[in-house]
């Protein structure tokens, strides 16, 4: 008997279960998807999920670090 029936053909999802979304950017700054496309993925043909999965690596530079912390102070201090 094969084990064949429990393999799935489909695209995964990128989440990485860090699931908070970028206040400016509004995509989630774990898997850089929008709210409409995580909310939609189930639903998406594959093809659509490939198109999603291509332009995600560009979305990365639009999530701008906070400048916060030790750092920030110290700039602050210094400045």
């Amino acid at each position: 008997m094969k084990d064949d029936i429990w393999k799935r053909d489909e695209v995964q999802s990128p989440c990485i279960k860090l699931c908070v979304v970028h206040p400016e950017a509004r995509i989630c700054v774990g898997c850089h998807r929008s709210l409409d496309e995580i909310a939609r993925w189930s639903q998406m043909t594959s093809d659509e999920r490939i198109a999603v999965m291509t332009q995600l690596p560009a979305r990365k530079s639009q999530l701008t670090q906070r400048r916060g912390g030790r750092a920030a102070r110290l700039e602050r201090r210094d400045g």
